[in-house]
Parts: structure tokens; C-alpha cells; sequence
């Protein structure tokens, strides 16, 4: 089964809409290289309109320029991509194709298809909201970046329900950004004060 995976950018106070002044100086090359081992667990591209259009609008022009980005601009190019858009789209990057009914019935079927090597959603703030909703999120990548950004959008909004997550891994990079991948968890069970009261400091 494919596995889809969540790649975000994010502030401390969970920020994931990016602001350019706080993402762009944390970049370097571990944040780098995180990204391009999240990319290479997939072969299809999974986004918003939002971002695709973001995206369109910078990567083939990127690849056309042939500069230092222009391989990684060819590798998205050359990905399968699918966009999640409630309104028609005419389409002007290659391989890419509007989302065939609900999205939720999509992403199960992705997971599901042979054919398909892992699914990795960049961005795309709303549809990873839904899809965390529905449990169809395997992996979730966040670079946290040593800032609280304020204003933005955010990636966990308010709801009912807590998501609980494992920790797979944490790396921390000399920017002061933190790596940190999660998978859905299961909830521990309950406890109060009572039952952690043994490991409260002892006075001196």
C-alpha cells in the first residue's frame, strides 16, 4: 500500500502558511536535503489549487532556466500530479490532472493502487487538514522553524477531537530548525495528578 506523506513548513506557534521573511533564513542545506528525501518517497504530487497554481507558476520556469534548481524543478515536472480544485482547471504543467470525485475516496484509492509508489502532499494546509480528519495521513514531516510567526494560517485549527502522535524521528539543524516526522498514535490511557504525583520534584 502507498504511503502519503505530509511535508510542511511550520513556525513554532504551528504557523504553515509560509511568510518568506521567516521561512528563506532557516533554509540551508540539511533543510535541503530533508526535503529531498521526503520527495523520494513518492512518485505522485498531491495539492491544493493553491499550491499548484504557486507552483506552476514557478517550477517550469525554473526548469526552462536551467540555473542551479532547474534538476529539482524537472524532477516535479516529471512527477505525477494531482489537484485537489473545486473549479475546472486548464492545466499548463505537464502531467497533471484534476482529482477524480471526493478527495477522500481519491487518496484511498491512490494508497491502494500497485502502481503507485507513495503520495507526498507539500503545502496544501486544507487537504491535509481533511485528510488527518479522516486518517488517511501516514506520515506527517514538519520543519520547525525557531520562530513564532503570529499570523497565518494554521496547521492544527480548532476541533473536538486531539490527534495523538508518535515520534519516528527528530533531527535538529544548526539554523535552530528541528525535523520532525510523526505517525498517527494511538491515545494513552488516562491519568491524573494522583498517578504522576511520584515524579513531581522533590524539595531541597
Amino acid at each position: 500500500m502507498a504511503k502519503v506523506v505530509s511535508t510542511l513548513f511550520i513556525s513554532a506557534d504551528n504557523v504553515a502558511e509560509i511568510d518568506p521573511d521567516w521561512h528563506f533564513p532557516y533554509f540551508d542545506e540539511n533543510m535541503g536535503r530533508a526535503v529531498d528525501e521526503d520527495y523520494s518517497t513518492a512518485d505522485v504530487l498531491l495539492i491544493g489549487r493553491s499550491t499548484y497554481d504557486s507552483f506552476a507558476g514557478a517550477w517550469p520556469g525554473r526548469e526552462a532556466a536551467g540555473g542551479d534548481d532547474a534538476p529539482f524543478a524537472a524532477r516535479l515536472g516529471d512527477m505525477r500530479k494531482v489537484v485537489v480544485s473545486r473549479q475546472p482547471l486548464t492545466f499548463s504543467w505537464r502531467n497533471s490532472e484534476l482529482i477524480d470525485g471526493d478527495l477522500l475516496d481519491a487518496v484511498a484509492a491512490l494508497k491502494a493502487d500497485a502502481g503507485v509508489k507513495g503520495v507526498v502532499i507539500p503545502g496544501s494546509i486544507s487537504v491535509v487538514q481533511q485528510l488527518l480528519a479522516a486518517k488517511l495521513i501516514d506520515e506527517l514531516r514538519l520543519l520547525v522553524h525557531p520562530v513564532a510567526a503570529r499570523r497565518g494560517r494554521r496547521l492544527f485549527d480548532d476541533g473536538d477531537t486531539p490527534y495523538h502522535l508518535r515520534v519516528l524521528a527528530t533531527e535538529v539543524y544548526p539554523t535552530g530548525a528541528i525535523r520532525v516526522i510523526y505517525a498517527p498514535g494511538e491515545a494513552p490511557g488516562a491519568v491524573g495528578y494522583n498517578d504522576v504525583k511520584g515524579q513531581v520534584p522533590a524539595g531541597h
